[in-house]
């Protein structure tokens, strides 16, 4: 039984890990802002520990005893720059430094994202070994992450992992998508060209992030002083590289909505409603994912990233394929009432 420690426990994916572990017989304990909050957790069978990735003592006391660190938590979007780097850079220093400090450091499995690598070249295919060139501040974000991590690398076992568009149970992203389908029988697409994406289906990266633990490489001691590590790094992807629109398409049927035309909203067009989106969101003081950002990723050539080395080294197989955990991805949706 493995003393494991999750931090992002209460987004989509943690919950996801977090059910797994337990199914399996994992001890799990969660780091948690608000335990009142968070109470979904604890009936799932979760230890919780309340603390906040800007406080180093609550880091500490959830690490010590652990065998393993699954670090997910961080921001995806901030009303200002500066808060993602607090969050996603200076948070997972923190959590590499409080690892350090035990006697027998745990492994930390660090949950980074394609964002951090940067868009492929159109018609190729990004491998891990590529040089990283994020072009959103998120993506800048979760690499400075991933280089506060590696600058600890000799001090503590790394593994990282970067996931791509992640989708399945209890995700509310995606399923903004599907109900403008639904809804309004057509699929708005950012910019005229169609960039392919990276995929995965939650418990499929669920499964990648455990085998990375048990069998994957670790990032190197050297690597403590580099931007970035092949070694020790996997993409969370899946083969297929469908675009924005062929999701779209994928879904329809699914959907009841044979007849779905793809509206193509021009770069400046969806810029502009990002930026009046984005004012708002500071009017608000609350960040919406829908923001310049985003519209930065989407108008690039291609996000299309390798499953090769996850798939030669740690054995990972998606256990179906996108259409099929699609299909069951609505259902699921159906099931809640999140969709009809």
């Amino acid at each position: 039984m493995t003393e494991v420690l999750v931090t992002g426990g209460n987004g989509f994916i943690g919950r996801n890990l977090i059910e797994t572990l337990l199914f399996r017989g994992h001890r799990v304990r969660c780091l948690v802002r608000n335990p009142q909050a968070s109470i979904i957790l604890k009936d799932l069978g979760a230890d919780l520990i309340q603390g906040d990735l800007s406080d180093a003592a609550s880091i500490h006391a959830a690490v010590a005893g652990t065998e393993v660190v699954y670090h997910l938590a961080g921001l995806t979007a901030a009303v200002d720059p500066e808060d993602l780097l607090r969050a996603n850079r200076d948070g997972t220093g923190i959590v590499a430094d409080a690892i350090a400090a035990q006697p027998n450091p745990p492994t930390l499995l660090l949950v980074s994202s394609v964002a951090a690598s940067g868009p492929a070249t159109r018609g190729q295919v990004r491998i891990e070994a590529d040089p990283p060139s994020p072009v959103s501040n998120y993506g800048k974000s979760k690499l400075a992450g991933e280089q506060a991590a590696l600058a600890r690398a000799a001090k503590i076992p790394l593994t990282i992992v970067r996931p791509g568009v992640v989708f399945g149970p209890h995700d509310r992203a995606v399923l903004t998508a599907l109900k403008t389908i639904q809804r309004f029988r057509m699929h708005p697409v950012p910019g005229w060209h169609n960039p392919p994406l990276s995929w995965i289906y939650v418990a499929d990266l669920v499964e990648l992030l455990m085998k990375a633990v048990a069998h994957g490489e670790r990032v190197p001691a050297s690597a403590a002083h580099a931007d970035y590590s092949p070694q020790g790094c996997y993409f969370g992807v899946v083969q297929e590289h469908p675009t924005y629109a062929e999701f779209g398409d994928m879904t329809r049927y699914v959907l009841h909505r044979p007849y779905m035309p793809i509206i193509h909203c021009p770069g400046a067009i969806s810029w502009f409603a990002a930026s009046v989106n984005e004012t708002l969101s500071r009017f608000k003081k609350k960040p919406d994912v829908f923001n310049r950002d985003k519209i930065r990723e989407a108008l690039v050539d291609s996000w299309a990233c390798s499953h090769e080395k996850a798939h030669h080294q740690l054995g990972f197989v998606p256990a179906a394929t996108l259409q099929e955990r699609l299909n069951e991805t609505i259902a699921w949706y159906r099931s809640k009432r999140w969709l009809w």
